[in-house]
């Protein structure tokens, strides 16, 4: 979020995202439902229903979208139109897909990713790489887990360096 190494309103050095931010929009308006794990949802949930002035429709979309938090000991999301679904993450995410709507978004979430992923379950990859050197973290593909192909669908390079790379399972 804002302070850290993204912010969708740019670096606060007067950098144009405007063009990042409309292919935000047309995704988040494309999504029936939102998929997090709990820790992104407690990030999200800490961070964006207190930003009265965001001029950049992410606070209205996450309050308007139905969002399906994935965690064992959350109980009481305590945030508009979330639910927490009783289960497995695996086969909660296949129904949340399987039911009629458009795109199931998933954002951040990396434990969720590796599951549905080694699941086979994930249609496409919207990956905004940033030309940023962090040095750590944690990795989307981990050593030791099952390799599959993809194939590049699209290629968006922004005005900033960001790059959203788009890839489907081969």
């Amino acid at each position: 979020m804002a302070g850290g190494w993204f912010s969708p309103e740019g670096d606060g050095n007067g950098e144009d995202t405007s063009d990042i931010l409309a292919v935000i929009r047309r995704q988040s308006s494309r999504q029936s439902g939102l998929l997090l794990g709990r820790v992104t949802f407690e990030d999200f949930r800490g961070y964006w229903p207190l930003q009265t002035d965001d001029a950049t429709g992410i606070t209205d979309h996450l309050n308007r979208v139905p969002t399906y938090v994935v965690s064992s000991t959350l109980r009481d999301p305590g945030w508009e139109n979330t639910m927490v679904p009783p289960g497995n993450m695996v086969s909660e995410a296949r129904s949340l897909k399987d039911a009629p709507g458009d795109d199931l978004g998933v954002t951040g979430s990396i434990t969720l990713v590796h599951a549905l992923f080694a699941a086979g379950i994930v249609d496409e990859y919207r990956l905004f790489q940033y030309p940023v050197v962090i040095g750590s973290g944690r990795r989307m593909f981990t050593d030791g887990g099952e390799s599959r192909k993809l194939k590049l669908v699209e290629a968006t390079p922004f005005e900033s360096g960001v790059v959203l790379l788009t890839y489907r399972p081969a």
